[in-house]
């Protein structure tokens, strides 16, 4: 299940940890971990410095049992949840063991579309019946790509991202792969994934938990219907996943 693709991967883990505090509180409504029966036991893909698996690990009112997987150890938070290290998509654990997956802008980074497959491949084997996922994906139409922060970096054909880079001086390499919505949606029928964007609702989420002044305001005047059809669009694709 390696990927064949020939970019190094690197670690882009965020150290800012009050972003990700608050990207875990997204996550925690936008799957209404509330409501769910407890102990949950709960699996983040791709640690990074450990900031969401530590958020839920050490939760005042969800009793979470956490692991976490990455193939580096990066991490600022090591405390309160297990980790072990991976050399590619397969995980360490038995089929159907976790309530919760969390694969949060992780699959541009597993290597090409048949290695990102069989990430989502592994999230369905190692989840519950009844349990849930949350996909986060930088969408290749975003304008800023997120890791390098140049514009129109990913909607270059791949042939010509690394180049870009180079010219503009932000590495040698282009090591990701995001994927369009349309081709995302594709690679989750394919891994026998049943899904629901949650792209607008996560945007709200979002501006209700960090705020956005102006922008909020605005946002908050657009019609769902309207951010829903312009949803291949959004820089970030959200979804809930479960088993069929």
């Amino acid at each position: 299940m390696k990927s064949n693709a020939a970019p190094k991967r690197r670690p882009h883990a965020t150290h800012d940890m009050m972003s990700r505090w608050m990207k875990a509180q997204k996550i925690e409504r936008l799957l209404d971990l509330q409501g769910r029966s407890q102990p949950i036991r709960l699996l983040e893909i791709g640690t990074g410095a450990g900031g969401i698996a530590h958020y839920f690990a050490h939760h005042a009112s969800l009793h979470c049992e956490v692991a976490a997987v990455d193939v580096t150890d990066q991490r600022i938070l090591p405390d309160g949840y297990s980790f072990h290290l991976v050399t590619d998509t397969t995980l360490p654990f038995h089929e159907s063991y976790f309530d919760v997956v969390i694969s949060n802008h992780v699959i541009e980074h597993v290597g090409d579309e048949a290695a990102q497959l069989d990430h989502l491949i592994e999230i369905r084997r190692v989840m519950q019946p009844e349990g849930i996922a949350y996909l986060a994906v930088p969408n290749r139409w975003m304008l800023i790509e997120p890791h390098y922060q140049l514009a129109f970096l990913s909607w270059l054909p791949q042939a010509w991202r690394s180049p870009y880079l180079r010219l503009r001086g932000r590495g040698s390499d282009y090591d990701c792969a995001p994927p369009t919505l349309s081709r995302l949606e594709s690679m989750l029928i394919h891994a026998q994934l049943t899904f629901e964007n949650i792209s607008t609702l996560g945007l709200h989420t979002t501006l209700d938990i960090e705020g956005g002044g102006l922008l909020a305001a605005a946002i908050s005047q657009l019609p769902d219907a309207l951010l829903n059809r312009l949803a291949y669009l959004n820089p970030t694709l959200i979804y809930r996943l479960r088993r069929p």
